[in-house]
């Protein structure tokens, strides 16, 4: 009887457990569908320095020369005009 009981006790506790983690996966899944909804574009356009393409500022490639800041629409873009800059140099 007491065997039973405690049986019992231990599935209560096990199914407990199991939609306490559950809920916690279920958060973690909501929260992060929140964050990436929630990010709103600035609305800023930036120029890429080598092809002179504008693209949103939260999508471009940001590259530090210099003390100033460039952005391209690329990798390539990028590499291009380190290369410029450095023959110049």
């Amino acid at each position: 009887m007491i065997r039973g009981i405690i049986k019992l006790i231990f599935y209560i506790l096990l199914a407990y457990v199991i939609y306490v983690i559950y809920r916690f996966f279920q958060r973690i899944a909501k929260a992060s569908k929140d964050q990436r909804v929630s990010k709103h574009p600035s609305g800023m356009m930036v120029k890429d320095e080598t092809c002179n393409t504008y693209l949103p500022k939260e999508e471009a490639l940001k590259e530090v020369y210099e003390g100033k800041e460039y952005y391209f629409c690329s990798k390539g873009c990028r590499d291009k005009f380190l290369e410029q800059k450095k023959d110049e140099s």
